[in-house]
């Protein structure tokens, strides 16, 4: 028995407050409920709104340039689903094959028989967070964080169209307006399709005037634009030699 109940059930069935956190189980309450006498009128069955059935979100980011090439929602994860996902965004970017590697959990849908397959016959290199380790992934952890800090983003959603219509709003204003303090203060868009020396030659400019306009302002030297990071990491090899700051210890 779920522990929200809508107020309105309850004043009909008030009984079902004493029942709000058992685990009732489909063959407890036919054999337990429908077969007792006394709990004649008490045969209940609650179904939750289907706007409010748990859903999961996927989503597929180009790590470099945080640019979100994909997203799904769905009511149940499955490894047929996230191979139709993947291979609907690698089609539509027209990755070749043996470019790309795609890092994920190391939940059963990822490492599942039709991922597996799809990735082989596209030349995907497979990549999976450590064991035992939640928050392998700081660019996801990232993403999910940024979205829910979002004002619009709701308490909940009232239906799995709802949610969609939220990332069709979100996802647009991530890749093409959000400007991401890890990559320069540049938008995913323009560090994804090759435009970031043309927009930082840009800024120099702008800085330049400023500096001239007002050097006064400026006690070191003369601004330039932050630099765009040469490479990103997702568990950096640890050189030969060296030793980690856990075995150092």
């Amino acid at each position: 028995m779920p522990e929200e109940i809508p107020e309105e059930l309850l004043a009909a069935q008030p009984w079902l407050n004493d029942h709000r956190k058992e685990s009732v189980t489909a063959l407890e309450i036919l054999h337990g409920v429908l077969r007792n006498p006394k709990m004649a009128e008490h045969a209940y069955f609650y179904f939750r709104d289907p706007g409010y059935a748990v859903t999961h979100a996927g989503f597929i980011r180009d790590v470099f340039s945080r640019y979100v090439t994909g997203w799904m929602i769905a009511y149940r994860k499955s490894g047929e689903l996230a191979r139709q996902f993947i291979e609907e965004a690698i089609d539509k970017h027209q990755v070749p094959p043996g470019q790309l590697t795609i890092h994920a959990d190391r939940g059963r849908v990822m490492k599942s028989k039709p991922v597996a397959f799809l990735m082989a016959d596209l030349g995907v290199t497979k990549s999976h967070s450590r064991p035992y380790v939640s928050d392998d992934n700081p660019y996801s952890e990232s993403q999910f964080r940024t979205m829910k800090y979002r004002p619009e983003f709701p308490d909940r959603f009232g239906c799995i169209q709802d949610s969609r219509a939220f990332c069709q709003q979100f996802f647009p204003w991530y890749n093409e307006e959000h400007r991401h303090s890890g990559i320069a203060l540049l938008t995913p868009a323009v560090v994804h399709f090759g435009e970031t020396q043309t927009v930082l030659a840009h800024r120099q400019v702008v800085l330049d005037a400023a500096y001239q306009a007002h050097p006064d302002r400026f006690v070191r030297r003369p601004p330039k634009p932050l630099p765009l990071p040469s490479e990103v990491w997702i568990n950096k090899p640890v050189p030969s030699g060296e030793k980690t700051k856990e075995n150092s210890q």
